[in-house]
């Protein structure tokens, strides 16, 4: 066994759910985004002394160095959410699209559930879509094939509305700031959050000033707002997502790591897909894998050097990852002071540096 997974393994035994907690205001969590997304605030933290920093957004630039690489996930949402209604009793019904199944099939979730069986039909629109479900799946998602004319995606953005979080209760007014100006690849059930304070004018400073942009793919689940239920930390089951590098991508990345610069992850989900895709050997080559892996304390990073990410929820496998790369103790002191000096949190809310 190597020491990262005897270490790894250790951890496990030692943490609890319990041990990631932090009381938060339910006042502080953001519910729509601000007029400027750089304008947002930014909590930079030495991960070695757990010194602070306060800052904005737009001051990222100074602790981006010439020869680093930004690494951001391009996936885009889908307009996922769908509102429609039984022909037959014209009850309403909600679809979340979850998984394309090929052959106009997706995985989905369906509320009211007990309405959904197989052979339910359910319209939406006025009939530029349709639906029936065609199987029940054990964890009580539904398979729905669809029917349409066209192309699909087209008939979504007129359709469909953003995923957005169970903790967000506003409707959101623009659906692209929900979407990172540079998304491009569609296939998230949910945004990559912590990209969302990027401006096209920002990225180009910081590549005026010598830092590489790389871009991975993973489509996020939302599998990623599930809470972790089981109280020692090693028994919660991962969910899967789909992730990827290209070739120019891991040409990049190599050519970062022999030039000594440092690679920056913008997200856990870019974070993630390093990790999950890195050799041994810290290099990098085009792959794709589906990918369940969970970071917490006593996990080794392999890719990243430097972490731009979101306040995360209590108790969540995001808080873990952060933890893991920074140190619960200073992590937890630092989501303390963010709770003191009133930062946004989760989606819509402010940002943190870890370096």
């Amino acid at each position: 066994m190597s020491k990262n997974m005897e270490s790894v393994q250790a951890a496990a035994c030692r943490y609890k759910t319990k041990d990631f907690w932090y009381d938060l205001p339910e006042e502080l969590i953001a519910q729509t985004p601000l007029q400027k997304r750089d304008s947002s605030r930014l909590l930079a933290m030495n991960r070695k002394t757990g010194e602070l920093e306060h800052k904005h957004f737009y001051d990222i630039i100074d602790y981006l160095n010439p020869g680093d690489t930004l690494v951001m996930n391009d996936s885009r949402v889908l307009p996922a959410r769908l509102m429609g209604h039984r022909p037959v009793t014209g009850g309403a019904i909600e679809v979340l699209l979850l998984r394309d199944l090929g052959n106009q099939e997706w995985e989905c979730l369906a509320k009211p559930g007990r309405k959904m069986q197989v052979g339910q039909e359910v319209v939406f629109g006025d009939g530029q879509l349709k639906g029936t479900v065609t199987a029940v799946q054990e964890d009580g998602n539904r398979v729905v094939k669809f029917d349409y004319e066209g192309i699909f995606l087209e008939v979504l953005e007129s359709l469909g509305k953003m995923p957005l979080p169970p903790y967000i209760k506003e409707e959101l007014q623009d659906q692209e700031r929900y979407q990172t100006v540079y998304s491009r690849e569609v296939g998230s059930a949910a945004a990559p959050t912590a990209g969302l304070h990027f401006t096209k004018e920002l990225l180009q400073k910081i590549q005026d000033k010598g830092i590489n942009l790389a871009y991975v793919t993973l489509h996020v689940g939302l599998g990623t707002f599930r809470p972790v239920k089981a109280e020692n930390i090693s028994e919660h089951h991962m969910h899967s997502e789909l992730c990827m590098i290209s070739q120019e991508t891991a040409d990049v990345l190599n050519r970062t790591r022999q030039q000594g610069g440092r690679i920056v992850c913008v997200g856990t989900t870019s974070c993630r897909t390093l990790e999950s895709l890195v050799n041994d050997d810290g290099t990098f080559e085009p792959r794709s894998r589906w990918t369940d892996i969970f970071i917490f304390p006593g996990y080794q990073f392999k890719a990243m050097d430097a972490l731009i990410t979101n306040f995360h929820l209590p108790e969540s496998t995001l808080v873990m990852l952060v933890s893991a790369f920074a140190g619960r103790d200073h992590v937890l002191h630092a989501y303390e002071e963010a709770v003191k000096e009133r930062y946004r949190f989760f989606s819509f809310g402010d940002a943190m540096y870890l370096g």
